[in-house]
């Protein structure tokens, strides 16, 4: 074998040497950033600001809930005032005045845009609460001094 040749064998064994290092320094480089990449993010959606927020979130949905609730709780006792005004006559509405009519279907429509904002929220607080990282506001771990757990889940939607 000439001198030339083993030079080129050398040369092609660097060069297949200097492949397999980078190729094992770059998978090393990968699985450290994502070891990384898991650590922070572990950091940030557990750090104690991260959970108070988290659960400062389910506690003002569970009252806007509460409060949406209430609202139409309200107009229905509206609905019923009308329909006792009219007695016998209250689910025939030709006979209403033009102004209960009126205000009847502002009320309804009023009572339909409450109970979409309703659903939509109670979606987002049920998905919310299946998500692994809000475990946490689940029932049976409560921060300390809370007495009264988050609901689990609003299921109930409205219709109309």
């Amino acid at each position: 074998m000439s001198d030339l040749a083993k030079v080129f064998m050398w040369i092609i064994g660097i060069a297949l040497f200097s492949t397999v290092i980078a190729i094992g320094c770059n998978t090393c480089n990968t699985v450290g950033n994502m070891a990384n990449d898991g650590l922070k993010t572990v950091e940030d959606q557990y750090k104690p600001s991260a959970m108070l927020k988290k659960y400062e979130w389910f506690k003002d949905a569970s009252a806007q809930l509460d409060n949406k609730i209430a609202t139409i709780q309200m107009y229905e006792g509206r609905f019923n005032g009308i329909k006792k005004s009219y007695g016998a006559d209250s689910t025939n509405r030709r006979v209403w005045s033009r102004d209960d009519r009126e205000q009847w279907n502002i009320w309804e429509s009023e009572l339909t845009g409450i109970k979409a904002s309703y659903n939509d929220l109670a979606s987002q607080y049920n998905s919310n609460m299946a998500k692994f990282n809000y475990a946490f506001c689940n029932v049976g771990t409560l921060p300390q001094g809370a007495t009264i757990p988050l609901q689990r889940e609003y299921r109930t939607y409205l219709m109309n």
